[in-house]
């Protein structure tokens, strides 16, 4: 049989020392006096399930295992609470890091769309007008390629010449014989292009001018009218 210490269940349980300390005094036969606490546990220390009564037996199994079942359930109990504070510290951490890194790409936006807003800026602010060029008997395609570029902010400028390209090949006196559209950007009819000069017929600014308002006007951009384009093949 197996030594049950009577200290063991001062430790566990205090319900469990004093009922042991009446079983022991029972089972030897003797008190021990209220001043000898050190030699009574001594003495507790040797005594045996078999030195207890049979009917005290169980009481004390009893006790043994509610005080072992006692310190398992606590042993889990402290386990999941450290589980518990790992798995909050953790969550805790995670939402601080996408914090951050949410952070960085907000900043990262903004000052991208700052540059582009400066960027695009600059680039209104050293547009050219239909006026600001002086007149000539006439023009290559290099050239009115040039003054485009010159009138109109830089990244619109591809979207304006897929336009032209398409329409008349950047010939500004390009005649549609089946309609009578004229010009660079084949405005129908031709003199439309009156309301931006009166020259319009032979200035191919005057007619990149009128184009760029009607593709702003209707489409918001160049760009918005060559996304029409693409989907529609006309404009």
């Amino acid at each position: 049989m197996s030594r049950i210490s009577v200290r063991g269940f001062a430790v566990a349980s205090a319900t469990a020392v004093t009922t042991v300390g009446a079983v022991v005094g029972v089972a030897s036969g003797s008190t021990v006096p209220a001043g000898d606490n050190i030699d009574a546990a001594s003495a507790a220390d040797t005594t045996t399930l078999a030195d207890i009564p049979d009917g005290q037996q169980a009481q004390v199994a009893s006790l043994t295992e509610q005080a072992d079942t006692q310190a398992v359930q606590a042993d889990a109990a402290a386990k999941k609470s450290a589980e518990e504070s790992a798995r909050i510290q953790a969550a805790k951490d995670a939402k601080t890091k996408k914090e951050a890194a949410d952070e960085a790409v907000a900043k990262a936006k903004q000052a991208k769309k700052e540059r582009d807003e400066q960027a695009k800026t600059a680039s209104r602010s050293s547009v050219r007008d239909a006026s600001s060029f002086s007149s000539q008997g006439s023009y290559s395609a290099a050239q009115v390629q040039a003054m485009a570029r010159q009138m109109m902010p830089s990244d619109q400028f591809q979207c304006f010449s897929n336009i032209v390209s398409h329409e008349s090949g950047w010939n500004y006196k390009a005649v549609n014989a089946g309609s009578g559209a004229y010009g660079l950007v084949q405005a129908l009819p031709g003199s439309k292009m009156s309301s931006a000069g009166a020259d319009w017929q032979t200035n191919p600014a005057t007619q990149i001018k009128w184009g760029l308002n009607y593709m702003n006007s209707r489409y918001q951009s160049p760009c918005g009218a060559w996304s029409f384009w693409q989907a529609n093949s006309w404009y």
